[in-house]
């Protein structure tokens, strides 16, 4: 129990806080008990959604986390939740209003406090957009994982071994995300369809803007590192890991009006999430999960895939975020029990049988 809590204290705290923050701006917004309980379940019901929506979230960020030093992975902790808590679930919405309905910050601000309804009409126009934008970004995250020729474990491999034998071919995943692209917007009006490709190009470049920044800081470490200098940077994978974050939360964000259309109550709910799912990261990273459980991480890229490909095609059909949230947990809890199944009949070693068809 205790090295329980020592990944989940500053979680717990950070959620005392925001429930206590919950109920003075209950209270002081409504003036009565009842109207106080029913906001903080409110917060409550957002916390637990954005967990179940981003379990998938926290093991792909664990790939990730555990190749950088453990002062990085503390940063990612505490400053990451700053730009997930401030960026993605306030500052973000904030910047949709103020761009859609041409005003100033502190217009849309008083906009969000004043009139939540037309706040949440201006952010839940902007849907087409943000399901290009993240739902681009996401499916490329899944497929480099999986278009990868070096790649010798595979979990469904009737599937992932053709994947990753076409890694041979340049920018084949590119290739299939632009083909979904251009499938998605053929079905949407000439407006839309013009909104929801600019905002998934602006996915992918950002996918190769990332990813660029990345391999060129490596490099840079790699040389220092032949030089002889002691090297303990992160940056890179610290800026990949909160561009993955705020992609997973977009869904999240407009889903969370169907709730509330309180900015605070739903910034507060989301944050509080959001902090779980770091902690979650760590605790993958320094219990070694994912070298426990070897398709594990195979369930959750799979997972990223059908998210991204369900942002994809929420612009032009409604997908309950129910759906969404299930069908991760669904492949997560599989490869999570075919990773019991292998290491209980192979133990540590390498499986002589097919792993899954």
């Amino acid at each position: 129990m205790q090295t329980l809590l020592r990944f989940y204290k500053f979680s717990l705290f950070f959620t005392a806080t925001c429930i206590a923050l919950g109920a003075w701006y209950a209270y002081t917004s409504t003036g009565t008990l009842a109207g106080m309980a029913s906001i903080l379940w409110i917060i409550v019901v957002l916390s637990i959604l954005e967990v179940s929506l981003s379990f998938d979230n926290a093991v792909v960020n664990a790939t990730v986390l555990r190749n950088m030093d453990e002062v990085w992975q503390q940063r990612f902790l505490v400053w990451g939740i700053a730009i997930a808590v401030f960026g993605t679930r306030i500052v973000f919405p904030l910047a949709i209003v103020a761009i859609a309905a041409g005003i100033g910050p502190i217009e849309a601000v008083e906009l969000s406090l004043n009139r939540p309804q037309e706040y949440e009409a201006i952010v839940s126009g902007a849907h087409i957009g943000i399901a290009g934008f993240g739902g681009a970004f996401l499916f490329m995250v899944g497929l480099n994982f999986f278009f990868d020729g070096e790649k010798d474990i595979h979990w469904i491999q009737v599937v992932e071994r053709q994947l990753s034998r076409f890694s041979a071919l340049p920018a084949a995943e590119i290739a299939i995300l632009l083909l979904i692209l251009w499938g998605i917007s053929s079905m949407l009006t000439p407006d839309d369809a013009l909104t929801f490709l600019t905002a998934g190009l602006l996915g992918l470049v950002t996918y190769i803007g990332v990813q660029g920044i990345s391999t060129i800081l490596e490099m840079k470490e790699e040389a220092a590192r032949a030089s002889g200098a002691v090297v303990r940077s992160g940056l890179g994978g610290f800026l990949y890991l909160e561009v993955l974050d705020a992609s997973f939360s977009f869904d999240g964000v407009i889903g969370a009006f169907a709730l509330s259309n309180n900015m605070i109550v739903i910034a507060l709910g989301l944050s509080i999430g959001a902090m779980f799912v770091r902690s979650m990261t760590i605790h993958l990273v320094r219990q070694g999960t994912l070298a426990q459980y070897r398709y594990l991480e195979h369930g959750a890229f799979w997972a990223i895939i059908v998210l991204g490909g369900i942002m994809l095609a929420s612009a032009r059909f409604h997908i309950p975020e129910t759906i969404t949230g299930l069908i991760g947990a669904v492949l997560i809890g599989i490869s999570l029990w075919w990773s019991i199944r292998h290491k209980r009949k192979f133990g540590d070693g390498e499986e002589t049988t097919p792993a899954a068809d």
